[in-house]
């Protein structure tokens, strides 16, 4: 080997000059040091390295009420971080108004209904369909499964609600890992007494005793924490599902104490679990930079659907909540962050869906597509720009309430009612039905989304609470339509 001197030396005369010894020390410490330096700040060493995924998920959030959409009265400065330093989305929708059929969207990448899935999980099965087979049909590979194709290590915390059945659990769907509950709610304090099968807290196939559990959303998030010190070393897929802030309305009293002067009980107890939830993102986030990951982490956050009716949640403007197929019952906050890839502080008008976190992430990993399983959904990491606008178009339906969106354009369809179609540009509130004013419109519209609905199936269980469609109608029309002086159906 030839050093800096002009003299010639094998590998092992090198070490017999005690001068050169001292400068490799030197130069071994010096890249050591280095090294150290930018793996702690998440700076790829040795090429490019495989990215983490981390989707966040919360549950029955209020449009209004996250400080990036526009919210005042809680505190989400973690969550807002996330948008100054990645790409929110405006114009970002959940693929169904409830939670289970929403999930379900997101895990497989395509419309629900084309599994039959489109109410959220009961005992009421249809015509020729097992009580046991309700829930996301296990040919439909998740994105566990995606994930798990191209190597990756997947955990999944929290809320599941994809069904209650042995096959339906996360670890049979794709999941390594499974930290949470089955079912679609449970107490976030320890349950004293008798616990439903749905809302016992799961580790693994481990039953985790109640008295172990402080508040879940903490509970959970340090489970999150554990495992990403666990696979550090490895490229992981985490979908930490938040049950916050669906029912119960439930928060530790020091957070609470925050919000003493907002007068009504139930909303000040439900920004005390918003603000509790985005504590522990922030603990999450702050942990990834510990572990020298988060320049290389792509986290994106959603919630599953609008503003629960029961828990204080507030959709601002938008009309309606969820359960309905106003604005306010499907249009979603969506926010994702890539330090190492993505631009900071962008906003995009983009017409996107919860069904496009699977290609996403596929797409971030440079990863491959199970064969023979279709995705409906789109690349966010392709969609935020002017150039590109999202989807062209997006469709609905749950029971005899259907949906579709183009463009500017929505349109809403309830049984045998009147037809309503809105630009939204122009009234994002739903409140001017120019269905009669735009017949040829509203002709390829419903085209459209008869073309659409020929693809779904028709749905393998009905929901619990809508028991016929005089029900569901007066449902729609009354109780999620939105709030006391949105109630008449225009």
């Amino acid at each position: 080997m030839r050093f800096f001197n002009k003299k010639s030396y094998t590998f092992n005369d090198t070490f017999k000059d005690k001068s050169n010894v001292m400068f490799y020390r030197f130069i071994c410490y010096s890249i050591l040091t280095l090294v150290n330096i930018l793996f702690r700040f998440g700076i790829p060493v040795f090429g490019q390295q495989h990215p983490n995924v981390i989707v966040i998920l919360s549950d029955d959030g209020g449009y209004d009420d996250f400080g990036c959409y526009g919210g005042k009265e809680v505190y989400t400065p973690n969550i807002d971080a996330l948008a100054q330093n990645g790409v929110r989305f405006q114009s970002a929708y959940a693929s169904a108004s409830v939670c289970a059929p929403s999930r379900a969207g997101l895990l497989s990448g395509r419309y629900q209904q084309r599994f039959g899935f489109e109410h959220n999980i009961s005992k009421r099965p249809t015509a020729g369909v097992a009580l046991e087979d309700i829930g996301m049909d296990t040919r439909v590979a998740t994105i566990a499964d995606f994930m798990k194709y191209n190597g990756y290590k997947t955990v999944a915390i929290g809320k599941w609600h994809q069904g209650d059945g042995p096959q339906f659990n996360p670890l049979k769907r794709g999941f390594d890992h499974f930290y949470g509950f089955i079912g679609g709610d449970r107490p976030y304090f320890p349950i004293h007494g008798a616990v439903k099968p749905t809302q016992l807290l799961y580790d693994d196939r481990r039953v985790v005793p109640e008295d172990t559990i402080h508040y879940l959303t903490e509970t959970l998030t340090d489970k999150a924490i554990a495992y990403v010190q666990q696979y550090r070393s490895q490229p992981f897929f985490m979908y930490l599902a938040f049950n916050a802030v669906h029912t119960p309305v439930e928060a530790p009293l020091k957070t609470i104490e925050k919000y003493k002067n907002v007068t009504d009980p139930l909303r000040r107890a439900y920004l005390a679990m918003l603000d509790n939830m985005d504590e522990n993102i922030g603990r999450l986030v702050s942990h990834l930079k510990q572990e020298g990951l988060y320049e290389n982490t792509l986290i994106i956050f959603m919630n599953d659907n609008g503003a629960a009716t029961n828990n204080g949640a507030d959709n601002g403007q938008l009309r309606g909540l969820k359960g309905s197929k106003w604005e306010g019952g499907i249009r979603v906050p969506l926010i994702m962050q890539w330090p190492a890839k993505l631009p900071k502080g962008i906003t995009s008008d983009a017409m996107v869906s919860g069904m496009d976190i699977l290609p996403t992430s596929i797409d971030a990993i440079k990863g491959k597509k199970i064969p023979g399983q279709q995705i409906d959904g789109i690349s966010l990491l392709t969609s935020y720009t002017a150039e590109k606008k999202g989807h062209d178009y997006l469709f609905w339906r749950r029971g005899i309430a259907r949906a579709v969106r183009h463009q500017e354009w929505k349109l809403i369809v309830v049984k045998d009612d009147p037809i309503l179609l809105f630009n939204l540009k122009n009234d994002l509130r739903e409140q001017y039905n120019l269905a009669t004013k735009y017949p040829e419109r509203v002709k390829k519209m419903l085209q459209k989304l008869t073309e659409w609905e020929k693809g779904m199936e028709n749905p393998k269980w009905l929901s619990s609470v809508l028991d016929n469609d005089q029900n569901q109608l007066m449902k729609h029309r009354l109780d999620v339509v939105g709030r006391a002086a949105e109630r008449q159906y225009p």
